[in-house]
């Protein structure tokens, strides 16, 4: 299997068990944060963490989902690549109204303009892209199968000198 679909692979991987194992974190967080502060002020900081998302979504994010709307019926992602900080606003508002100490915090660092910018640097930098068609392989990878439907070497030399 070649190295980067395995590395996709794991990577689906580790998302998949971060994502299933979120809920049991953020259970541990607020038992933490309740037995530090008490449980009903932990209860009312997820509560204002979750009515902050909605207001997000709301007034920020509201616009930004309409533009979403348009651009997928329309099947162009251009105007989300252009809109880089309001997809992560959105974002950020989605996280917040998760509830939970763990989103929260992931939501509000969305919303801090630096780390955003920081963020959104990262993620377009990524891997250079190839150049189309080439494929870089290990000499033990591949081997040359010739395609019958090509005519043979010296018809197509006599094809361009005609």
């Amino acid at each position: 299997m070649p190295a980067a679909k395995e590395h996709k692979m794991n990577v689906a991987k580790y998302l998949l068990l971060a994502l299933l194992m979120l809920p049991l974190a953020e259970l541990v967080a607020f038992i933490a944060v309740a037995a530090a502060i008490g449980f009903f002020p932990a209860l009312a900081l997820v509560m204002a963490g979750s009515f902050a998302g909605l207001i997000i979504l709301q007034n920020a994010g509201g616009n930004h989902i309409e533009r979403m709307r348009v651009a997928l019926g329309e099947v162009s992602f251009t105007s989300l690549q252009a809109d880089g900080s309001g997809t992560a606003t959105l974002l950020a508002g989605i996280l917040l109204l998760i509830p939970g100490f763990i989103t929260d915090a992931v939501g509000l660092l969305l919303l801090v303009a630096p780390l955003r910018r920081t963020l959104a640097a990262a993620l377009r930098r990524g891997p250079p892209p190839a150049p189309d068609g080439v494929v870089d392989l290990d000499p033990a990878q591949w081997h040359h199968v010739p395609d019958r439907r090509l005519p043979d070497s010296q018809d197509h030399k006599n094809i361009n000198r005609r």
